[in-house]
């Protein structure tokens, strides 16, 4: 689509586009004549998986990488800027580290030093944020590698890898979280609430992994644009769920932007069961009659990218149920 070709060529990134836009904006374009005309311009997000040393435009640009509060700084258009402002995602490329995550909860335990010995006072309410957010680093992470596995190439088997190993970490969180129900005394919602949450995100992952396993038995190493744009749209919405899990800290204070991120999740489900309802009527046009085992093969892909799409509505669901229950 245009945002990917005009990223490529003026700074040299390629990546997933998803086809739901964050929003528009306007700005005067001049042209050869002189008029200056009213121009709309989309916005969409892209999920960079390649920086290129050269590109079209690199001998007239410079790519530099801006914080969110700079880059919004940095335009000349307001309505462009509040986007920029709206977008949050300073975490992105934390979360997709490859340090293991339980050691990095671990870590995060640690820092809380000398409130240790306070929190002993009170009664023990776990550490259900700390896992909701790792978590959520998991879906982040898995997304991205499944953007990668999608187009294809000699490095998808290491991704086809990495999201097992990522859904293993996910798996570990869970079970955490379930035990810790069990356990506490006092949690910060209602314990049916807890495990549906959590239940609602390993799904997801869960389906990243079906999506992985059957691309590796059925050795599919090249996968239709729909496909790719599905998954462009599973990377936007971990992110969304990745920005939504902290705000539970004090859901109260943060009730209008949480119900903001689940109202774009369920925009989200409907575009993709569009770009499913199109990828897969493509396939049967081009394969079913004459290659009916690939067009079987392809159903079974999008059908379990649709799942991840559904399991982060649920996600949605589930948050949309806390807002109301607690603020």
């Amino acid at each position: 689509m245009a945002a990917a070709r005009e990223a490529l060529e003026e700074a040299g990134v390629t990546g997933a586009v998803c086809p739901s836009s964050l929003g528009s904006y306007f700005y005067r374009k001049t042209l050869s004549s002189g008029a200056a005309i009213r121009a709309e311009v989309q916005v969409f997000p892209l999920a960079v998986t390649e920086e290129r040393d050269e590109w079209p435009e690199s001998g007239q640009r410079t790519r530099r990488w801006f914080s969110l509060s700079e880059a919004a700084a940095a335009v000349d258009e307001a309505d462009l800027g509040m986007l920029i402002r709206s977008f949050r995602a300073s975490e992105v490329r934390a979360l997709t580290s490859t340090a293991p995550l339980l050691a990095r909860i671990a870590g995060a335990k640690e820092k809380l030093g000398m409130f240790h010995w306070f929190q002993s006072l009170l009664p023990n309410q776990g550490n259900f944020f700390a896992l909701f957010e790792a978590h959520g680093e998991t879906l982040v992470a898995g997304s991205n590698a499944l953007v990668r596995m999608l187009q294809g190439g000699d490095a998808m088997a290491q991704h086809v890898r990495e999201i097992s190993e990522r859904e293993q970490d996910a798996d570990a969180i869970t079970r955490e979280v379930l035990v810790s129900v069990r356990k506490t005394f006092l949690t910060p919602f209602d314990r049916g609430a807890i495990t549906s949450l959590i239940g609602a995100m390993d799904d997801a992952i869960d389906q990243m992994h079906q999506v992985a396993s059957a691309a590796a038995i059925y050795e599919v190493t090249v996968f239709e644009p729909e496909m790719q744009d599905m998954a462009a749209i599973i990377v936007e919405a971990a992110r969304l769920i990745s920005e939504a899990l902290p705000l539970l800290r004090a859901i109260h204070g943060n009730a209008a932007r949480l119900h903001e991120l689940t109202e774009r999740l369920i925009r989200l489900e409907g575009r993709a069961d569009e770009i499913h309802d199109t990828g897969l009527a493509r396939a049967y046009r081009t394969h079913g009659v004459t290659a009916p085992m690939r067009f079987f093969v392809s159903r079974e892909l999008y059908s379990h990218l649709e799942r991840v799409v559904d399991r982060f509505e649920d996600v949605a669901n589930e948050i949309d149920n806390l807002v109301i229950d607690h603020a």
